[in-house]
């Protein structure tokens, strides 16, 4: 393992916060150590002084964004938080994917944004949650991330079998199918249903593609790698594809609290906007 000096360290904290609004703490300097030594390996560097100003060139764009891919991945999984899918069931059903005091049209669909999506299982929990509650009527989700390399993943719906422990068995033997042969101890989120998810790169700290309105949007165990600022931001961006009625879920960890922000809270770690 390559050691990393404290100005080296302070080098990716800057470079991280620079790309994607992104706090390191000391605490994660193993991490960053972990992430970027096979980089260093595959580029034939000896050391992390060396790395780092080698993303500083011109020409090393791919190179760049992998190091950003490596250093904003999360681990996730199915029905993580699922509290949250409950009230977004029982949201999906009475609203029917119109704004809040308007008539039911089933005929629109009902859209929900995972902007934090990793490698899409937040995602994919939502459309299996949509289409057992809406019974036929049409939905939309949509994931985003900064990781190139995780989108990529998210959309081949391919997992490792201990990432659906928490899926209900209805859900895993409707949605998903079980690898078999060289694809054992894997399972597959049927086509059927991966043709309601798409996956688009986004950085929330910066100006969001045009992405259209939601009525409920996961933002869910992002805000704790943002500083007070930069959390109000992307909180203002996200805010802005959302719906007036519509959800904002984040993680139990986080809160709007002190944040001059248009919503209401619905529950801890729900939010109404007005």
């Amino acid at each position: 393992m390559y050691a990393i000096s404290d100005q080296e360290f302070a080098n990716f904290q800057r470079f991280i916060f620079e790309a994607a609004g992104i706090s390191l703490s000391p605490a994660k300097k193993a991490l960053v150590c972990g992430r970027l030594a096979k980089r260093l390996e595959a580029r034939r560097l000896d050391s992390y002084g060396a790395y780092f100003s080698l993303l500083r060139r011109d020409g090393e764009a791919q190179e760049t964004q992998l190091a950003i891919d490596l250093l904003t991945t999360n681990e996730t999984y199915f029905f993580r938080e699922p509290r949250h899918f409950e009230v977004l069931a029982r949201e999906a059903r009475d609203d029917g994917g119109q704004e809040k005091g308007q008539r039911s049209r089933p005929t629109l669909p009902y859209r929900v944004w995972s902007a934090a999506s990793s490698t899409g299982e937040e995602a994919y929990t939502i459309a299996m949650v949509l289409d057992d509650c809406l019974q036929g009527r049409p939905f939309e989700v949509v994931g985003t991330d900064i990781s190139m390399r995780v989108l990529a993943r998210a959309r081949t719906g391919h997992y490792p079998e201990q990432r659906g422990r928490q899926i209900p068995p209805a859900m895993l033997k409707r949605y998903c199918l079980k690898g078999l042969g060289p694809q054992a101890g894997t399972f597959l989120v049927d086509r059927a249903l991966r043709r309601n998810v798409r996956f688009d790169h986004a950085n929330l700290n910066a100006a969001l593609p045009e992405l259209g309105l939601f009525d409920a949007v996961f933002l869910r165990n992002v805000m704790i790698y943002f500083n007070g600022e930069t959390k109000r931001q992307v909180v203002e961006r996200v805010l802005s594809r959302l719906k007036r009625g519509g959800l904002l879920f984040v993680g139990h960890s986080e809160s709007l609290h002190g944040f001059d922000a248009a919503v209401a809270p619905m529950m801890p770690s729900v939010y109404r906007k007005a």
